[in-house]
């Protein structure tokens, strides 16, 4: 509330005036302006984190993978993967070396993803091996690939010394 206080005013003022000195309230104003944050608080939607599900495998026997549905993608330097389907040794599709751009990883895993369906009526499997060269940038889009591309089974596995020559022969270790 406002509230006005009547004093004399000192000398040197015209007699019969007095001076009015004013004083608000403020109290009503604070409070509103707390309920309102509160409100605003409570209301906002915050960011929610976005991530990626992560399925790691149970202990126990493992099963073999036929090579005619394992994908092989060996992450190198500068941006660059090497892909295979089978094994190196015995390549069913020879090592090549590409890119992340649309026509690079992407096109790729899906025309082996249709071959392998069209061959074995069954979906590939993807072998993740990143390199002590690759950035984690490189990781992530190949992952993201695999989401974009539906490839339903996949894993992370650590590179072997085959792999690694095989990187070296393609200058991107």
């Amino acid at each position: 509330m406002a509230e006005l206080n009547a004093s004399p005013q000192k000398s040197g003022a015209v007699r019969g005036r007095k001076k009015q000195n004013l004083r608000v309230d403020l109290t009503a104003m604070v409070d509103l302006a707390f309920l309102l944050i509160t409100f605003f608080i409570m209301t906002t939607t915050l960011a929610k984190p976005k991530a990626m599900d992560l399925v790691m495998p149970v202990e126990g026997p493992r099963e073999g993978t036929p090579a005619s549905r394992s994908f092989t993608i060996c992450l190198g330097k500068n941006n660059l993967v090497m892909w295979y389907l089978g094994e190196l040794k015995n390549p069913i599709i020879p090592p090549t070396v590409t890119n992340f751009n649309n026509d690079g990883l992407r096109h790729a895993i899906m025309e082996t993803s249709k071959k392998v369906h069209d061959k074995s009526g069954k979906s590939m499997i993807v072998l993740v091996k990143p390199s002590d060269h690759s950035v984690y940038s490189n990781m992530v889009n190949t992952l993201d690939e695999l989401n974009i591309t539906q490839i339903p089974s996949y894993a992370i596995v650590d590179i072997a010394t085959p792999d690694i020559d095989a990187l070296k022969q393609k200058g991107i270790y």
